[in-house]
């Protein structure tokens, strides 16, 4: 029994595994009640069941496992952790419980399992039970048969996949136990459920028996489509909105299911592939070869029961295939030939889309055999027809078809009709367009006039057919001649017609989706077909394909730019007016005389042909005047042009009559319905005219409005063919040029490029050169129509004439033709419209590819060649692939028949020789060019064997086969490659190198496509494989391709496609998806979409403004049916012309403007980052290169794609400068309107400039610049601080263009890198100037040296990097350099730097040889002899200079440099101008050769002063003659550059020896204490402050600690620090100056000073400490007030937060901050109190109230309420409104502090209660009697008053405020003088040490009281002696120091007593300073550069009278000597 009572101790988990079952059993039944508690299914509870729940369900005990099955269940259902648990948890159930004998069980685990799918885990749990139909226990089996069988009825086929359970269902039925036979019926009834005839091949194998109940129970199930009952968690809305719908009596999912389910699954799909090359017969080939029919049949029937099998494993089928169809072609056997076709018919079936690469060398033997005459014959020739066409593409065999259509044996005709019209049933109205229907269109027509009835009738029947698929608007326009009894003839047939829309029908669209292409057949060199496919943006380049309107009729105008919809119902319109236009007959001349008579003035006529020229002239005045009246419908235009051609006609010898003549035929060209018959009438005479110099322009303007009114393409032909069958040069150059203008004004739509370039060709070889000038001009203009390839016409030409060409070429290059302006005729709606004659032929849309004239080799393709290439011995071989190269080379363009060339090739592309594949490559890339866009047909099966060769090992052979496929794929586009398996096969391939190089293809290649093929899909498990493929470059490459698949794909596929993966790949594939989307960049636009619906209807085609860079066949790969009122076109569109007489200008950009509204850089989340993690990943390449490669522009590209609009790309990316310019131009004028996308993408548009860095086009290269500048202007404006990748991908590329040879352009560059230091701290940007001085280029050297010079200048040694020594050696190094430039700028850096930090520059440098040393010592003397001259000539060679002086960037990048700049711009420029520094006197120049010679050894005496007369400034008093510090000598050699100079002196302040930083602090004492010389120092406070503070830190820190140094050197430095400082915070618009975070600093370095013991054990550290203390209370008061309160919050918040900071510091911080809530009341209104609140505000959030409270002193939090009190009380409740800069309020409690604070005093409102500023918001009762309060106090303070009575008054007030701690005593303070009240405050804190026995302060805790004294109450600071503790000591020191100050006001030198130095006097209130000499005033400046970034300085205008006292008595003492002995002279007489 123990055993029992100590498991039921054990927790629930423990029990659940205990050894005994009853343990167990409870711990299940308690962990069930524990699973069903829980409501939160992300509990973590669960989790620590995730181990057991495998034991729950395999419990070795019955009983036990039936309720832990239960809790297994509850669990599963509930536990968002469950489907960890899938794959243990249903492999135990399958093997544990389905072997149960319970039912219960049974039932349970089946639930579980189902319980599984439901969670989303179907694959697992499908997994483990098809692994337990393999157990040998039948009751398992039985039981997961029964399970799959529940998931498939309640979850569907979707989520169960069936392919795997039919794949075992006939093992299944050959099983011996009767029960798994009966299962295994059951769920194949449940499948056909779902699945329907699918079922039955798979299943035709299986018992007749057994297929027969089938059968029976088949028929019974319902005919509904199945619905699922279950479903998924994430499709539980689903289920709810289906349950919703019944309760509704609504079924609209049913529909829906069954269209999504039942196609779904394809019976094929359902089969496992069989591999039957291997198992045909050895003697196959030779059989199939032998002489006996029977053999040969033998051979044949051994194949034809393999190629049985339904589904046939993909591999090279090509030999088999070619004895096939030697068979079906060659044998006489027609019994053989029948069984030949099934063979090729059982293959087709088998292979599916594999088998398509065969078709197109089987379609044309087929057709061809049709001739035989036998049923069954003819039969089996159909059904293999039949069958091969479904493999393949109505457009890949096109030709082949077309070809067989025009053969004379009527049956091969009859037969290929019906063939063409079975296809078009697969055909929809998309997938058949007009570019393709057209050829078939004019075959059929020639059919359906056959003399054999069978062949019109299989016509008609094939016509009917089109007509039903299309539609007659797209059918009609090529029906155009046909008599209306046939036409009647093809609609009945179209009636009858069947379309297919079955499988077959879904297989054949799915391979027709790309129909467009066949249309589109012009793609000349770069604008590939790819753009037709993706139709992508507007392109300049080759025209493409317009098609006709009719069969063999007129090109039309403009169709490329609105393909589709518009253009079908253009050709409608045309049809009419054309057919009206052919039957106008040639009027006689009599008709013609009568007709004209009739609206001419008879007197006209009569004298045409008078003799008199000037009656002529009358004449055509008379004529012209009735042409213009006449109405457009009446005028007979050919009767009135026969008019004027009559006697004497174009012989007119008078030029004006001729000139009118000319205008009146353009006239009516213009206005009339004009003909092309009228045309001809009178064309000859005007291209005889056109060279005419007096009525040549009159002939042009009449030929352009007859090529406007009969179109363009047959005006020129006519024009060209007359005068080149002319012999005059003039007229032929004339008429070349009038062309070249025609064309841009036309468009190039429609012309036909060949008869131009056999003209062109005359013309250039014409002997004039005026002619072949005008020819090379009109070749220019066609290029731009026309692109690259129109060279290839000529390169037969002469090299001379070639060069000209390619010169006219490259001129146009980059440019994009001109819109059409004309073209579009005027009279759409106008009656019938005489338009071209029908026999144009048809080529003249072609795009250039197709015009080239293609030579047929087939015949040179010998079978003697194909087996030279397949010969054992590879040098024959070789032989073989040059004659194939020679004979392409030689045929230049070839068509697409290549006989069995392919086969032979591909047998090639795994030739062991690598040389020979490499030599096929070659070849097939010369195929690719030579065959053009029909290279097509050949990419199953010769280019994808390409792709295999991506895998060899060689790397030079990868390379090889990838340039051959970009070539291939140029002109084919990507949907041929992409359509099929057999790209995913290649992928499938686990060869490491196939794979990335396939990846890398694909990754280049998709992000271009608007659309793929839906087989992309099947690439993505192998792309999942590759993600974790073991070689990290493949990973790499699958990563990158990501994206890119999910952009085509979307996620979701992509995110579905993951789940057939092992869980941990799956988990991994996932975060990579997710990964991905956010860098997914968006599909390529969709082609614009232009509605052209004027009011006539519809538009004719020819009105459609021509653009050469669409294809034509756009619209039938965009629109599903053809529309009239919509025609999509890709990029560039145009308005339609309108229906009235008037000309719409044509807008070619209506795309651009649409595109270009939108930003130009579209901010990606996180894109920048992931940027750089995938840089830093090596997942893309490192931007480093010494030259840009492609791969590295690309990836730019590639990166660019999804966060920069696509049209600016496309100029960023354009081969032309100009394009380039334009770019620079968008990014400068967006540059402030998208800050954020600028920053966002700031990375990329760098790394493209330092792509145009290396354009040689100046142009590029200073907008580039310029754009520079503004970008780092906008970028310190918004404090943006440059990453690291952004600066090492662009500032060594940047440094590199400082070597530039133009001037303008290195000054820019140089300006560029002091913008840099803004956003980019100067240390890092040292290296990378650095690393430019190893240039080879001198220039850069020089330049860069020079930079460096500047860096160190402005921002001191600490930018030298890694170490200045290093950094000053590699300087050195150029010293000995060759060009003089660069040693100079090496000798002048070095002196730059000698300036700075004096001697140890020498240290630094090392060892130089002497003639380097040597140089080096002349240049620091001549720069020493001669200060100011290097400086002057550094500002004149280098005015972009001038930024170096703003020194100490690098403190803070914000705020206006500008202003800085521009003052010492200003300072500089006077250096420049002799006079200008005249107006600075002597007296107040810094004497820089003293301080150069002294180098830092400061003499100890000082100089001899200099006697001044001043009464001038103040004449009302007579004051002794004051002295003034004496001047050196060298002053008036210098040169006044005050900032520089001021600059220099306030760097050698923070120097590590201190007689140098006390000799810059005495001559910055010099200038403050100058009224009129203290403004110089404005815009340096900061820059002054920071050198102090740091001289400050180094004595506290080195100095202090270094036992060599005198003491009294310290103090004398500490002295002339803090005396500067004075004097600098007596000037209140310098003070004002100070910056936050300097104030701060200068605060902390000044109490820390306060607190050092160490100083106070010094003699006359005492001393030091008052003036420190004085020198707070200055700061305090003069400082900008927000700044200092600001500091002082921050401070506090630092010294708070740091644990090593002592609480004194804190509780010092914390007084100031009292003084300046003193100061409050006074200074309110000039605080920016919303900059303070939030400083409070992130005080607050940093220290709740809680840890404020957990402080040892209460003072923090008394501090930060009586702060807020103060500003509360002071403005009221609109101290609300000053929350603004506080972005989340709900992060401290301030404003809530403030609410409360606001409410409590509006419930005071009455009672008026005063704040006691230094204890706190504490107040005297209200209740006691104020009145004697107050008498009490004022007898007190009368006793504090008098003389002998003090100490009692003070010990009295002492006693009261103890007793009443919350009395005020302000009102009585207030209005006593401030020492008085300091007094006051002092002798409490004395009788309050006294009372508590402290006795005599010692010296280390002097400060605290000495600080509360001066800090807290009082502005001014107290002298008594702090030492001693007797209260009477302090009065004589009082009066002492009361005197003195009187003696300063009235400017008596206190010195005549006591030989203290005066201090000067510029407090407003009395002071009682220390004893300070003049020398204490002068450390305080490398503070300001900081602040005055910041903000401006806030000048006070009292700041002027407050200097006046001080400027006179300012003297400055003798020596140190005398001071030390005035010190002591002090001291005695206080003693």
């Amino acid at each position: 029994m123990g055993d029992d009572s100590e498991w039921l101790k054990l927790p629930v988990d423990q029990k659940c595994e205990h050894k005994l079952w009853k343990a167990r059993l409870s711990g299940y039944e308690e962990a069930l009640k524990i699973f069903q508690k829980i409501k939160d299914e992300k509990s973590p509870e669960w989790s620590k069941f995730l181990g057991l729940i495998k034991k729950f369900v395999t419990d070795s005990n019955a009983v036990v496992q039936l309720k832990g099955l239960e809790a297994a269940l509850v669990y599963v259902e509930n536990a968002h952790v469950a489907g960890k648990t899938t794959g243990e948890v249903v492999s135990g159930v399958v093997s544990k419980v389905f072997n149960q004998p319970k039912a219960k069980a049974k039932e349970l685990g089946i639930e579980i399992c189902l319980m599984y799918i439901e969670i989303e885990k179907g694959e697992a749990v499908q997994e483990e039970l098809l692994k337990g139909l393999d157990n040998k226990n039948p009751k398992i089996i039985v039981a997961c048969i029964e399970t799959l069988r529940k998931a498939l009825s309640e979850f569907g086929s979707r989520i169960i996949l069936l392919k795997p359970i039919i794949k075992v269902l006939p093992k299944l039925f050959e099983s011996r136990e009767k029960a798994v036979r009966d299962e295994a019926k059951l769920i194949a009834v449940e499948i056909y459920r779902w699945i329907r005839d699918a079922l039955r091949p798979p299943l035709q194998n299986i018992n007749s028996v057994q297929l027969k109940e089938l059968e029976e129970e088949w028929v019974k199930l319902p005919t509904g489509a199945p619905k699922p009952t279950r479903f998924l968690r994430s499709q539980q809305e689903l289920e709810a909105k289906l349950e919703q719908q019944q309760s509704s009596g609504g079924d609209a999912e049913g529909g829906g299911d069954d269209g999504d389910e039942v196609p779904q699954i394809d019976a094929y799909e359902l089969l496992e592939a069989v591999e039957i090359l291997s198992k045909l017969p050895k003697d196959f080939y030779d059989k199939i070869e032998a002489k006996k029919w029977q053999e040969r049949k033998e051979a044949l029937e051994a194949v034809e029961v393999l190629v049985k099998n339904p589904k046939l494993e993909a591999g090279d089928y090509a030999d088999l295939v070619k004895a096939l169809k030697k068979v079906v072609g060659k044998d006489t056997n027609v019994m053989l030939v029948a069984l030949a076709a099934k063979c090729l018919t059982s293959l087709a079936v088998g292979l599916r889309k594999k088998f398509g690469q065969y078709a197109g060398h089987v379609v044309p033997t087929i057709l061809e055999k049709f001739k035989e005459k036998k049923p069954q014959v003819v039969q089996a020739l159909q059904e293999a027809i039949d069958a091969i066409f479904l493999t393949t593409t109505l457009q890949n065999i096109s030709e082949d078809v077309l070809a067989v259509m025009d053969n004379k044996n009527p049956t091969i005709k009859q037969q290929t009709s019906l063939f063409i019209a079975r296809s078009f049933r697969h055909c929809t109205a998309s997938t058949l367009p007009k570019s393709l229907l057209k050829p078939f269109c004019a075959a059929l027509l020639k059919h359906i006039n056959d003399s054999a009835p069978e062949v019109r009738d299989a016509a008609f029947e094939a016509l009917g057919t089109a007509l039903k698929v299309v539609g007659e608007k797209a059918v009609n326009p090529f029906l155009a001649d046909v008599d209306k009894l046939k036409l009647d003839r093809i609609k009945e047939c179209s009636e009858k017609v069947e379309l297919v829309h079955g499988k077959k029908a879904g297989l054949a669209t799915d391979k027709k989706e790309f129909k467009p292409v066949p249309g589109r057949t012009a793609t000349s060199g770069a604008a590939g077909d790819k753009d037709t496919k993706d139709v992508s943006a507007p392109k300049p380049g080759p025209l493409k394909k317009a098609p006709t309107a009719k069969a063999g009729g007129p090109p039309k105008k403009g169709k490329p730019t609105a393909p589709g919809g518009s253009g079908n119902t253009g050709t409608k319109s045309k049809k009419g007016m054309e057919t009206k236009e052919i039957v106008e007959p040639e009027l006689s001349i009599e008709v013609c005389e009568e007709k004209a008579s009739a609206v001419l003035p008879p007197t006209c006529i009569q004298l045409l042909d008078s003799s008199n020229w000037k009656e002529r002239l009358a004449c055509m005045e008379e004529f012209q005047k009735a042409v213009e009246l006449m109405d457009r419908t009446e005028m007979p235009c050919q009767a009135l042009v026969r008019m004027l051609a009559k006697k004497p006609g174009w012989k007119e010898t008078n030029f004006q009559v001729m000139q009118m003549k000319l205008h009146i035929v353009a006239l009516i060209a213009q206005k009339g319905n004009f003909s092309k018959t009228s045309a001809q009438i009178v064309l000859d005479g005007l291209v005889d005219k056109i060279g005419d110099v007096k009525c040549g322009n009159n002939a042009k303007e009449a030929m352009t409005a007859m090529a406007e009114a009969c179109m363009l393409p047959w005006t020129a032909e006519q024009v060209m063919s007359m005068a080149f069958s002319q012999k005059n040069p003039k007229n032929q150059s004339e008429t070349l040029n009038w062309l070249s203008n025609a064309i841009k004004e036309f468009g190039f739509s429609g012309l036909n490029v060949k008869a131009f370039i056999s003209n062109v060709k005359t013309a250039l070889a014409a002997t004039n050169p005026a002619v072949r000038t005008s020819a090379i001009t009109l070749l220019g203009v066609m290029y731009l129509y026309v692109g690259p390839s129109l060279r290839m016409f000529f390169e037969d030409e002469k090299p001379a004439l070639l060069s000209q060409i390619d010169a006219e070429f490259e001129k146009m290059q980059g440019q994009s033709p001109p819109a059409p302006a004309r073209g579009l005729s005027k009279h759409c709606t106008g009656g019938p419209e005489e338009g071209e004659d029908g026999d144009e032929p048809d080529d003249g849309g072609n795009d250039v590819v197709d015009l080239l004239p293609r030579t047929e080799i087939s015949d040179k393709i010998t079978s003697e060649l194909v087996s030279k290439i397949g010969d054992k011995n590879w040098k024959i071989r070789k032989e073989g692939l040059d004659e194939v190269a020679g004979i392409i080379n030689e045929a230049k363009f070839i068509q697409p028949n290549i006989g069995e060339l392919p086969i032979a090739l591909k047998g090639r592309l795994n030739d062991s020789n690598k040389i020979l594949v490499q030599q096929t490559l070659n070849i097939l890339q010369q195929l690719a060019v030579a065959m053009g866009p029909n290279i097509k047909q050949h990419v199953k099966n010769l280019g994808i064997p390409i792709i295999t060769v991506l895998g060899d090992s060689k790397n030079n052979v990868r390379a090889a086969a990838l340039a051959t496929v970009n070539a291939w794929a140029e002109q084919t586009g990507m949907r041929e490659w992409l359509e099929g398996e057999d790209l995913s096969e290649e992928l499938k391939k686990e060869n490491p190198f196939l794979r990335q190089e396939l990846l890398g293809w694909l990754a280049e290649k998709l992000p271009a496509l608007r659309s793929t093929p839906t087989d992309l899909i099947l690439c993505v498990p192998h792309l999942y494989s590759c993600l974790e493929d073991r070689n990290g470059d493949v990973r790499k490459k699958a990563q990158d391709a990501l994206p890119f698949f999910m952009m085509h794909l979307g996620y979701e596929k992509m995110a579905k496609a993951t789940g057939k993966l092992k869980p941990t790949s799956k988990d991994q594939v996932l975060a990579m998806l997710e990964k991905a989307k956010a860098n997914m960049p968006a599909k390529p636009a969709a082609p614009a979409k232009v509605t052209s619906k004027p009011m006539g209807g519809s538009v004719p085609a020819k009105f459609q403004p021509a653009s050469a860079s669409v294809e034509d066949s756009v619209s039938s790969t965009v629109e599903a049916k053809p529309d009239p009122k919509k025609a999509k076109v890709p990029g560039v569109s145009s308005k339609a012309k309108s229906t009235q007489g008037k000309k719409v200008p044509s807008k070619t950009s209506l795309k651009e403007d649409e595109d270009k509204s939108g930003p130009i850089f579209i901010v990606v989340p996180n894109g920048k980052e992931q940027r750089i993690k995938d840089e830093k990943g090596l997942k893309v390449l490192k931007w480093n290169f010494t030259t840009p490669r492609d791969e590295y522009i690309e990836q730019l590209k590639t990166q660019m794609s999804s966060c920069v609009a696509k049209w600016l790309q496309d100029e960023m990316f354009h081969s032309d400068f100009q394009h380039h310019n334009k770019a620079l131009a968008v990014m400068v004028d967006h540059l402030e309107s998208e800050k954020e996308g600028v920053i966002g993408c700031l990375d990329l548009i760098l790394k493209w400039l330092t792509l145009r860095f290396f354009d040689t086009n100046t142009s590029v290269l200073m907008k580039a610049l310029e754009y520079l500048k503004l970008l780092f202007t906008l970028l310190s404006e918004e404090e943006y601080h440059l990453t690291e990748n952004e600066a090492s991908s662009f500032i060594p590329y940047l440094i590199l263009k400082v070597g530039e040879p133009k001037d303008v352009i290195r000054k820019d560059v140089r300006a560029i890198l002091n913008r840099m230091c803004l956003v980019y701290p100067a240390s890092k940007m040292f290296p990378f100037v650095m690393e430019g001085t190893k240039s080879k280029n001198s220039k850069q050297r020089a330049e860069c040296l020079e930079e460096l010079g500047c860096l160190v200048e402005s921002y001191g040694m600490n930018v030298c990097q890694p170490t200045p020594g290093k950094a000053l050696k590699e300087i050195a190094i150029h010293i000995g350099d060759r060009d003089n430039a660069v040693r100079n700028a090496a000798l002048n850096t070095i002196v730059t730097v000698y300036n700075v930090h004096g001697d140890q520059v020498f240290k630094l440098i090392g060892n130089l040889s002497e003639k380097d040393m040597s140089m080096l010592e002349e240049r620091i003397k001549r720069s020493a002899k001669r200060p100011s001259a290097a400086p002057m000539k550094q500002v004149e060679e280098k005015p972009q200079r001038s930024q170096n002086a703003t020194s100490s960037t690098n403190m803070l990048r914000k705020g206006p440099a500008e202003d800085m700049s521009s003052k010492l711009n200003q300072a500089r420029g006077m250096s420049g101008h002799p006079e200008a520094t005249q107006m600075v006197r002597r007296e107040f120049q810094l004497d820089l050769d003293e301080i150069e010679n002294d180098n830092g050894t400061v003499r100890c005496e000082m100089p001899e002063l200099v006697q001044h007369k001043l009464d001038d400034i103040f004449e009302p008093v007579l004051i002794p003659e004051p002295k003034i510090r004496a001047v050196s000598p060298h002053f008036d050699d210098m040169h006044s550059n005050t900032a520089s100079t001021i600059n220099f002196i306030i760097s050698q302040v923070a120097s590590g020896d201190i007689n140098a930083s006390i000799q810059a602090l005495t001559q910055i004492d010099e200038v403050l204490r100058q009224e009129d010389k203290a403004e110089a120092m404005s815009g340096h406070i900061d820059q002054f402050l920071i050198a102090t503070f740091m001289q400050l830190r180094l004595v506290y820190n080195t100095h202090m600690a270094d036992e060599r140094l005198e003491k009294n050197e310290i103090i004398r430095l500490y002295s002339c620090i803090i005396g500067n400082m004075i004097s600098l915070f007596q000037i209140e618009s310098l003070a004002r100056e100070a910056s936050t975070g300097v104030l701060k600093d200068l605060m902390h370095g000044l109490i820390t000073l306060m607190l050092d013991s160490r100083i106070e054990d010094l003699e006359e550290g005492q001393q030091v400490i008052r003036s420190v203390n004085l020198l707070v209370v200055k700061v305090l008061e003069k400082s900008d007030q927000t700044n200092i309160l600001s500091a002082l919050l921050v401070l506090l918040q630092d010294s708070l937060l740091a644990t090593a900071s002592s609480p004194k510091f804190s509780e010092l911080v914390m007084k100031c901050l009292w003084r300046m809530v003193r100061l409050l009341p006074d200074t309110i209104n000039s605080i920016n109190l919303d900059r303070i609140l939030l400083d409070i505000h992130i005080f607050m959030k940093v220290f709740p109230k809680e840890k404020l409270k957990q402080c040892k002193s209460e003072f923090p939090i008394r501090t930060l309420k009586t702060l807020l009190h103060t500003l509360c009380k002071l403005k009221g409740p609109k101290i609300l409104d000053h929350l603004t800069m506080i972005d989340n309020k709900n992060e401290s409690e301030l404003e809530a502090h403030l609410c409360r604070m606001m409410k409590h005093s509006m419930d005071q409102a009455g009672s008026k209660s005063e704040k006691e500023t230094e204890k706190g918001a504490s107040r005297i009762d209200e209740k006691s009697s104020k009145a004697k309060a107050n008498d009490f106090l004022a007898e007190i303070f009368k006793k504090i008053g008098s003389k002998e009575n003090t100490k009692e008054g003070l010990a009295e007030l002492y006693e009261y405020k103890k007793k009443y701690s919350d009395a005020d005593i302000e009102p009585f303070l207030r209005n006593s003088s401030q020492f008085f009240q300091s007094y006051v405050e002092r002798g409490l804190r004395v009788i309050e040490m006294e009372r508590e026995g402290k006795g005599r302060i010692p010296t280390s805790t002097v400060i605290s009281p000495q600080m509360e004294a001066t800090c807290v109450p009082t502005p001014t600071s107290t002298v008594s002696s702090i030492g001693n503790t007797n209260g009477e000591e302090v009065g004589p020191s009082v009066y002492l120091e009361r005197l003195k100050i009187l003696r300063q006001r009235c400017g008596l030198d206190n010195t005549k007593q006591d030989d203290r130095p005066p201090l000067p006097s510029l407090l407003s209130k009395p002071t009682a300073p220390p004893v300070v000499s003049s020398t204490d005033m002068l450390h305080s400046k490398l503070f300001q550069l900081r602040e005055s970034r910041e903000q401006h300085p806030h000048s006070e205008p009292d700041s002027g009278q407050t200097h006046s006292g001080g400027t006179v008595t300012s003297s400055s003492s003798a020596n140190i000597d005398d001071l030390k002995k005035r010190l002591e002279r002090i001291k005695s007489s206080r003693k």
